[in-house]
């Protein structure tokens, strides 16, 4: 199974960069991460998924990773919204989209809003109509006091074992550089333009986004899988059930032990969760 590198343009002056795993020719799975992080944040689900002869997609949202930077600092959700449908018409069948946290949210926009993305199934990863405050307030004020960068990968390490409150791994160090750039006088900065989180960002508490969202899901006319992390604190069991009052037909599971980046924390029990779902679009697909 091979993997190369290409590219979407999504807008113009806008060029999004993927991985494209697996078989060319195999059902499209779309990847799409959370805000701050990259397409390498779904490696092991990536290599997991295209063993199953999946053609699987990893994308680097604007603004993340090795896609451009917004010059005119677009990082709206409508604009990752859009970037998404762009994404979907150039590819020759509607994808399975999974979406984490800002992926997730714009995808069930691009689904659930008009114009639609193409779609034949949507996971959304610990994220639903509401999100709790802490959370994403949390992980907003460790974007914003790390912006500065670091010295060390050493110090980047401290600086996430201090926010995950988990031991310090030295083993992990080097694989920061996947989620790190150096400028030219050595020091070390997130993957991401800092106009993400300084200028048109996402409002993680916005009622009109809330009410966006309901409507949304109302609207996706493909199967769908909430996930969500066992431990996480952005999406509560009560907004689960919610949730599961309000549309009963949205499949629904949980990662028992996962915080909110539920891949990382326990990719094994995410992957298994999510392989049926997987399954039976496809399944849905070639019987409809």
């Amino acid at each position: 199974m091979k993997t190369e590198t290409v590219t979407f343009t999504a807008a113009p002056q806008i060029m999004l960069t993927a991985d494209r795993h697996g078989p060319e020719d195999g059902a499209p799975v779309i990847l799409l991460h959370g805000g701050g992080q990259t397409r390498w944040s779904w490696k092991n689900t990536a290599m997991e998924l295209m063993e199953h002869g999946l053609c699987i997609y990893t994308i680097d949202m604007r603004g993340h990773g090795q896609s451009s930077w917004s010059p005119s600092r677009d990082y709206a959700l409508d604009d990752f919204s859009r970037d998404i449908r762009a994404i979907t018409g150039q590819l020759s069948a509607p994808p399975i989209i999974v979406g984490a946290s800002l992926g997730g949210m714009a995808a069930l926009l691009a689904c659930g809003e008009e114009p639609f993305a193409a779609c034949a199934g949507l996971v959304l990863v610990d994220v639903t109509f509401r999100l709790q405050d802490t959370g994403p307030n949390r992980a907003g004020a460790f974007m914003k006091d790390t912006r500065q960068g670091f010295k060390t990968l050493e110090e980047a390490a401290a600086a996430i074992a201090g926010y995950t409150g988990e031991r310090q791994h030295p083993a992990r160090t080097e694989g920061l550089l996947k989620v790190l750039r150096q400028d030219e006088h050595g020091r070390y900065y997130w993957h991401w333009d800092p106009a993400f989180i300084e200028g048109n960002g996402v409002e993680w508490n916005s009622a009109e986004i809330e009410t966006r969202m309901i409507a949304a899901v109302r609207r996706v006319k493909c199967p769908t899988l909430a996930v969500r992390g066992g431990k996480s604190d952005v999406v509560s069991r009560e907004e689960m059930a919610r949730l599961a009052q309000i549309l009963p037909h949205i499949q629904q599971a949980e990662i028992p032990g996962a915080r909110h980046m539920v891949a990382a924390d326990d990719n094994v029990a995410f992957n298994m969760a999510i392989l049926p779902f997987i399954s039976s679009c496809l399944d849905h697909r070639t019987n409809s």
